[in-house]
């Protein structure tokens, strides 16, 4: 009897072991690649000057490094997403508008094609996608042709990658205007990717462009998702945000970082693992309140790649690293297919791209001085003034943030159209509106009112004043120091002011242009430039007296 419990014991022990072998281990983590870029703003050709790094011999200096272009950028992201089976290429907005003449020229159409064939899947809207409004933006996603007709080589199908607006919601039906979020599984586990664009959109875009249209806090839309997620069994949730900070490390680091992202991301659920932000044109590795927190340049000059490790039980996110790749021109290769698109484009682009519009004596740089001057933007103010004086302007304001790149000096002194599409890519028409002086003395001071950082404007020719550093918001302009072709400006005298459509409607936070009265619209902006260089040949910096900083 003993014999037989034992032999039992033991055949049952030995079942234990064999069994206990033959157990299924439990599940290995899953590695996923993220790939992602922000404001591309369609710059299907390496954008000139690179990405500026610090040199890697001298960390006091930096250097200029050639990068970028969509052909490049295809490469990049072909090369990078082989190293893993499981990847997602998304972008955090502004992929289009403010776009050089190539992509412009064709409604951005070319850029949209071009990112399809990168294998771009998602992409968050930014402010920019919204510069011809809703109606244009629901076509690049849906295809068709615009009122005026198609121009390109081929019939446009629309966008092959899904926007997402989260947050931006159409007051009519009450709904978003895009999906909210993208979902994409890997070997079963899913992962979301909420798109959404910055609450201050409004602020900064044409209102033309966000007609019927409301912006809700990034934070707050973030987390009234997520339940909605988990409920779908998702758990792994990434945040595709335009909207940025500004660091002061190099590309690729994060020793500080501040701006807008910083107090969102301290607010968004603790669900959210991840934020892939953009919108300052800035690039940075960072984590805030414990979470990865990228952004990648600008204009194709880095791909981001972000390496997660998904958790098969949890199905969260518990691990992620990123590292911001330059895409350099000299290490990626042109990709074939989008070499072949761009030519499709330059074909019909070059005849009004490459016409000559006038010549230059120099230079023109739009970098600004302490002062917050710059000479092409005496350039710029003074072209728009010439253009409006039918109007009966008096003085014309540039915002600094509609230049958008330097005249170089060519190698011929030749200086064509698309050069100077390049600085003016908006096309905005020209208002000349009447303020009077104690109004334009307000609006100097909303230079510095409710901005992110200082906007100084560019002045006309004539126009002149004083600004004190150390002196309170409200009160910076220095007492009398403003004239108008050497007179005081006199508060209760009205004044004929011209700016370009984007500030007439309160762009960039210059609320008091919205007050001006007795509006005339005039030509383009871009059109103002070319007349003026074609009627002021051999053009060459001049002093920069016109605004004077004190402290």
């Amino acid at each position: 009897m003993r014999l037989s419990l034992m032999a039992t014991a033991m055949a049952t022990a030995f079942a234990a072991v064999l069994l206990a072998g033959c157990a299924t281990p439990p599940p290995a983590p899953v590695q996923v690649k993220i790939l992602a870029i922000n404001d591309f703003h369609g710059n299907l050709k390496p954008p000139g000057g690179g990405i500026r790094i610090k040199d890697p011999a001298d960390p006091t200096k930096t250097l200029s490094v050639p990068a970028g272009g969509a052909e490049h950028l295809a490469t990049a992201v072909a090369e990078l997403r082989a190293k893993n089976p499981n990847h997602v290429f998304v972008a955090a907005g502004d992929l289009i508008g403010a776009t050089p003449l190539l992509s412009a020229l064709f409604r951005d159409e070319p850029t949209v094609q071009a990112l399809g064939l990168m294998g771009l899947e998602a992409s968050a809207v930014g402010n920019h996608e919204f510069d011809k409004g809703a109606a244009e933006l629901l076509r690049m996603q849906r295809g068709g042709c615009p009122a005026e007709g198609c121009n390109g080589p081929q019939p446009f199908k629309g966008a092959s990658y899904q926007y997402l607006a989260a947050s931006t919601i159409d007051e009519k039906s009450g709904k978003t205007l895009f999906p909210p979020y993208y979902i994409k599984s890997f070997q079963g586990i899913p992962v979301a990717f909420i798109g959404l664009t910055l609450k201050d959109t409004p602020t900064i875009v044409v209102p033309s462009g966000v007609a019927g249209l409301r912006f809700a806090d990034e934070a707050q839309t973030v987390n009234a998702l997520v339940p909605q997620l988990q409920q779908q069994g998702v758990q792994a949730i990434v945040v595709l945000i335009h909207e940025g900070g500004v660091p002061t490390g190099d590309y690729n680091e994060c020793p500080g970082i501040s701006g807008p992202i910083v107090d969102i991301v301290k607010k968004l659920d603790k669900a959210v693992d991840l934020v892939i932000s953009g919108h300052t044109h800035r690039a940075y590795n960072c984590r805030i309140d414990g979470r990865l927190v990228t952004s990648g340049d600008k204009y194709g000059t880095i791909v981001t790649q972000i390496d997660i490790t998904l958790d098969p039980q949890t199905r969260r996110i518990t691990n992620a690293v990123a590292d911001n790749v330059i895409v350099r021109t000299g290490s990626f290769a042109k990709a074939p297919a989008l070499t072949q698109l761009i030519a499709q484009y330059e074909a019909l682009a070059t005849p009004l791209a490459k016409r000559v519009v006038g010549r230059v004596g120099a230079a023109l740089p739009s970098s600004a001085n302490p002062a917050g001057e710059s000479p092409l933007g005496q350039v710029i103010a003074d072209a728009q003034l010439a253009a409006t004086k039918d109007a009966g302007a008096q003085i014309a304001f540039m915002n600094p943030g509609g230049i958008r790149a330097a005249l170089a000096m060519p190698a011929d002194g030749q200086v064509r159209y698309e050069d100077l599409f390049s600085i003016q890519p908006f096309y905005n028409n020209l208002v000349t509106m009447t303020l009077s002086g104690a109004q334009i003395l307000q609006l100097l001071e909303q230079q510095w009112q409710g901005q992110p950082h200082p906007r100084v404007m560019q002045v006309s020719r004539g126009f002149s004043y004083q600004w004190d550093q150390n002196r309170p918001e409200g009160q910076r302009v220095v007492p009398g120091s403003v004239r108008l072709n050497g007179e005081p400006l006199n508060p209760g005298t009205n004044y004929r002011v011209t700016v370009n459509g984007f500030m007439a409607s309160g762009g960039d936070s210059f609320n008091l242009l919205k007050q001006g009265t007795e509006r005339r619209t005039g030509m383009m902006d871009v059109d103002a430039l070319e007349q003026f260089v074609k009627n002021n040949p051999l053009l060459v910096p001049g002093p920069l007296d016109r605004i004077t900083r004190l402290n």
